[in-house]
């Protein structure tokens, strides 16, 4: 059935698979192995994915390492896995969520899935398997009983998103923020409305579009959908009242709803989490959860690793590890988690922001705002914070010396810094 949907050859015996992969170092014994060809050629590493319990996978070379197993024979794997994952997404008698934004969206997919899963059968995209690739693999790995799709939507320029809508088929859309991220591809902020309005474009009239009230350009997407409205924010349909943080910025605050009012306490730092789990309540909501369930969901709910992850230093110091990704938006945000925290010496370790339209520009606002906040700035490997900059992520824990109990050090950056390597030399330092 799999060959016939993607148009594709059966080469071998018939078999039955269990989820797929692109990534022949994570491939799971049972799934389908799908080699896309990028900077290196997948094809080369089918030999590994069978090593590894693929029990079959696609091809468009022929000639490739089957080792006398199944193969489908495709003109284009990157074409076949989309439409394999369209079959599948037929198959699902599930709802799904689709969630983008310009920051937040890993977090918010984190939080909709724990405030979901409360009460329904939920599968979410692990990470941020949000593209062409990560989505389809998210729908072919869900179980034949899920009942709700968790789909986080990146964005690398106009028209990806409603190509992942045609893939995901969401009746829910979440928009969390438009900001400076990825304006490189779309030319300026308002491109990046309008990349990330695709999405709501995309719902069914009898869908609902969850809109951040608090964001102009995302409150403006209300009039680009035919699906009901639903707000969430400071004064939105889904309410935040009377936000406090504690010594770990942790936010404790009152949320109001359509469905009643309740206080809440998140395990999860940052005065902006509170406005992502608003938004993961508001799906509950509709998708008929009711609120204690998505409540309790979210105060126990975990984020995808390198989402301002707080980790206990041997010297009683703060690691908050945040360096999956940033833009200024989001570097703002974690500063100002870090300033509310309780503690002495507050230190920022930041690398690139990259895919801005104006980097020098993007970097000295956030330079601004951590002297705003009496947070010192470690710069790695560019200088446009306005600061000599370190070589790289082995430099930096020479430079911070011995770390207090007191002390709080955020590491950010885009995800091509890598500066989860700081956060990595930090804690196997405090191991000596």
């Amino acid at each position: 059935m799999a060959a016939h949907a993607v148009g594709g050859r059966l080469v071998g015996p018939d078999v039955d698979f269990d989820g797929a992969s692109f990534d022949s170092r994570t491939t799971r014994p049972g799934q389908l192995f799908v080699p896309l060809i990028a900077e290196r050629d997948g094809h080369d590493f089918i030999g590994d994915a069978r090593s590894r319990g693929a029990v079959a996978h696609l091809t468009s070379r022929p000639d490739d390492d089957r080792r006398d197993g199944t193969a489908i024979e495709v003109a284009d794997t990157a074409a076949a896995l989309t439409a394999l994952a369209q079959w599948a997404r037929q198959r699902l008698d599930a709802e799904a969520v689709g969630i983008t934004g310009s920051v937040g969206k890993t977090s918010t997919k984190d939080l909709v899935a724990a405030a979901v899963g409360a009460a329904r059968r939920t599968t979410a995209n692990e990470r941020s398997f949000n593209n062409e690739q990560g989505l389809p693999v998210t729908i072919l790995g869900a179980p034949g009983n899920v009942e709700v799709l968790v789909l986080e939507m990146g964005m690398r320029g106009f028209g990806q998103i409603s190509a992942l809508c045609e893939i995901g088929r969401p009746s829910i859309g979440v928009v969390t923020a438009v900001a400076d991220a990825h304006t490189e591809l779309v030319g300026d902020i308002d491109g990046v409305a309008r990349a990330k309005r695709e999405l709501v474009e995309a719902l069914p009239r009898q869908g609902t579009a969850v809109l951040n009230a608090d964001d102009p350009r995302v409150l403006a997407m209300a009039s680009a959908t035919a699906a009901s409205v639903l707000t969430y924010g400071i004064g939105g349909d889904v309410r935040v009242v009377d936000l406090e943080l504690d010594g770990r910025a942790r936010a404790h605050f009152r949320l109001a709803s359509p469905w009643g009012e309740a206080p809440v306490s998140l395990g999860v730092s940052g005065a902006h989490m509170a406005f992502n789990a608003a938004a993961a309540v508001a799906v509950a909501g509709t998708l008929g959860v009711d609120l204690g369930s998505a409540i309790a969901g979210v105060e126990r709910g975990e984020l995808s690793a390198m989402r301002m992850e707080v980790i206990d230093h041997a010297s009683g110091a703060a690691i908050v590890n945040d360096a999956y990704n940033a833009n200024p938006t989001s570097m703002r945000a974690a500063l100002e988690a870090v300033a509310a925290m309780r503690g002495g010496r507050k230190i920022a370790v930041l690398g690139l922001m990259a895919e801005l339209d104006d980097p020098a520009a993007g970097h000295r606002e956030v330079a601004e705002v951590a002297a705003e906040l009496g947070i010192e700035i470690v710069a790695v490997g560019t200088a446009d914070y306005g600061i000599t900059p370190v070589d790289g992520p082995a430099a930096v824990a020479p430079v911070l010396g011995a770390l207090r109990a007191d002390d709080i050090v955020l590491v950010k950056a885009s995800r091509a810094a890598g500066l989860e390597r700081v956060v990595r030399s930090l804690i196997e330092k405090s191991a000596d």
